[in-house]
């Protein structure tokens, strides 16, 4: 009789693959996070519509790939017109999340960006009792409090706090959660449901779309602008492939680590990401931080982990 137990070869070649996708998973969300906040920030180019469209552009292509030829996951049809009526209004806000995500990485540091982005839960709980009249157990309201104070007390602490960064950046917040919302509202039959990876495949290109009028609107020759860029400094060719290629990873591997673990693990790395991204921020940028923005920050996040487990409990 065997006495190897769980330390048989396939479970230990499923634990490392499985570490594996968790420290891609890390590696692309904080990595596609700190190019950006580059190449917005210190490096100067300051198109963060362009920038978006680009990543968008990366997620069609990739998605497409992915999903047609290497069959990473079955393709799944749009069965109606309202179904993808649905979509566009689901992408609209998806690209406004980001959009102002990317806005507000001009202006605030790394770290102030993820301590009001973990307000999330406040704001999708918020937007779920407005919009679905969905009424949560009063202890889970209760743990919101600290979620907003900590930022309240961030806020007040931040010695690079700029208000139009802090606007775009609440934004960002509230439409990454309306989209969370609205989602489960609009593709909630199960004719009309979708995994995140398909609606990854039509919701980038519709971006896409939406982005390019406001990108030669709002940031009028940008493409002239970043080929006399690449004239002086290829670099910022290979900067914008990668990081386009990173924000599509963020969505594969984030795909791929519910599937191998659960929706809990995912949730519980996101908790710890932020402030993984937080740390490797200030060792990278430098950035002044102070003990009443850290301790704001920390106050949000244990904010976070109790608004977690009152939602689990209350399942």
């Amino acid at each position: 009789m065997s006495t190897k137990g769980n330390w048989s070869p396939p479970a230990v070649s499923g634990r490392l693959f499985t570490l594996g996708l968790v420290a891609s998973w890390y590696s692309s969300n904080i990595g596609v996070l700190l190019l950006n906040k580059y190449l917005l920030s210190n490096y100067g180019f300051k198109y963060p519509i362009f920038l978006t469209m680009c990543h968008m552009t990366a997620c069609s292509l990739l998605s497409y790939v992915a999903i047609a030829w290497m069959r990473v996951v079955p393709m799944q049809a749009v069965r109606s017109r309202l179904q993808f009526a649905k979509i566009v209004a689901l992408s609209l806000v998806f690209c406004g999340s980001v959009v102002s995500g990317n806005v507000s990485l001009k202006y605030l540091p790394v770290s102030f960006n993820q301590a009001v982005g973990a307000t999330t839960p406040f704001f999708t709980a918020v937007f779920a009792y407005i919009m679905t009249v969905k009424r949560e157990a009063w202890i889970t309201y209760v743990t919101l409090i600290p979620v907003v104070a900590g930022v309240i007390i961030a806020s007040g602490g931040e010695p690079s706090f700029h208000l139009f960064g802090f606007i775009m950046c609440i934004g960002a917040t509230a439409a990454r959660a309306l989209k969370s919302v609205l989602q489960g509202i609009l593709l909630s039959s199960e004719g009309e449901k979708l995994n995140s990876m398909n609606l990854l495949l039509y919701m980038a290109p519709i971006a896409v779309v939406l982005l390019l009028p406001a990108t030669l609107v709002m940031e009028q020759n940008v493409v002239g602008i970043t080929l006399a860029l690449a004239r002086e400094d290829i670099k910022i060719i290979w900067y914008l492939l990668f990081n386009s290629a990173l924000a599509y990873f963020v969505n594969l591997t984030n795909f791929l680590v519910t599937k191998h673990t659960s929706a809990l693990t995912l949730q519980v790395l996101g908790n710890a990401k932020g402030a993984v991204a937080v740390v490797v921020s200030i060792l990278i940028f430098k950035n002044p931080v102070t003990v009443t923005g850290m301790f704001g920050y920390t106050i949000t996040v244990i904010g976070v982990i109790l608004y977690s487990e009152a939602k689990k409990r209350n399942k």
